[in-house]
């Protein structure tokens, strides 16, 4: 069965570029982005890769971890993260599993046999501290990723988390945010939403972002 939002994130073991990786040792209490790739010395993962150490800093300050998945071996991986560094003007600086026998791939379901019934589609999985499935996207393999997409997913997810509201459509760090709907006391209003806010429709107000 696929994994569904709020489902907890399958543990394993497995190897990686960095050594063996028990995950939720691994991850820690921060927030994680696993994401898969079909294979190695693959050009469109070549690039995902590369793009990923780029915005290292990015998601560190989010106290984000990423963590990659190819199912070829160790020393594959260790090849191409050379190339990664060369063409990319890059260093990849966070491990990548070696899903071998394709275990943690089955665990969340990476393969889809209508698209290949060996190679993992682009799945993006963002994973809480409490190890909590809270996004899932999924692309086809000749489709790279958007991590600015990433990002704004995981920019929302932390402010939603603290704050009484939700993000409209392409919403961006610093636009405005939706007050939820079951928020009507105006007390309780004016405590959690001092800014104020633009009342559109009873259920569609505006207001600006809590945090900032």
């Amino acid at each position: 069965m696929s994994l569904r939002l709020g489902d907890p994130a399958p543990d394993f073991t497995q190897d990686s570029t960095e050594g063996p990786l028990h995950f939720y040792d691994w991850a820690g209490d921060s927030w994680v982005v696993l994401f898969s790739h079909p294979a190695d010395f693959t050009p469109v993962c070549t690039t995902e890769l590369g793009r990923t150490a780029k915005l290292w800093d990015e998601f560190k300050k989010r106290g984000v971890k990423v963590l990659a998945l190819s199912v070829d071996p160790v020393e594959s991986h260790h090849r191409w993260i050379q190339d990664i560094n060369e063409t990319q003007g890059t260093t990849v600086n966070y491990p990548i599993i070696a899903d071998h026998d394709r275990s943690v791939s089955q665990l969340y379901d990476m393969i889809h046999p209508n698209a290949s019934a060996t190679a993992t589609v682009r799945s993006v999985f963002i994973i809480d501290p409490n190890k909590k499935v809270r996004a899932t996207i999924t692309y086809p393999p000749s489709t790279g990723r958007n991590f600015g997409e990433v990002l704004r997913v995981i920019d929302s997810l932390q402010l939603t988390d603290n704050h009484s509201v939700a993000t409209p459509e392409n919403w961006q760090e610093g636009d405005e945010c939706v007050i939820l709907p079951s928020i009507t006391d105006p007390e309780v209003l004016k405590q959690k939403f001092p800014k104020g806010w633009r009342e559109l429709k009873p259920y569609l107000r505006l207001t600006p972002q809590p945090n900032k």
